[in-house]
């Protein structure tokens, strides 16, 4: 749970938004998204070879990309 001390003479408003971006940068809210309702075990793993093949299909991409500019 991240924390955040408030400063003397800080306004509400600053701090809180320096705790948005503590959990922001925690992950929790991304984290709270992903468990608000249950995936089945399939679901998880067919979305999991999806990213998979979308991150190889990117990388593929991108080093043809880049052998195109040295030539």
């Amino acid at each position: 749970m991240p924390k955040i001390k408030i400063r003397e003479n800080e306004p509400f408003e600053v701090s809180l938004r320096r705790f948005k971006r503590t959990c922001e940068k925690a992950g929790i809210l991304s984290e709270l998204k992903k468990r608000e309702f249950y995936e089945k075990p399939t679901v998880k793993k067919k979305k999991e070879k999806i990213a998979a093949i979308k991150r190889h299909i990117k990388k593929k991409m991108l080093t043809n990309i880049i052998k195109k500019k040295f030539y």
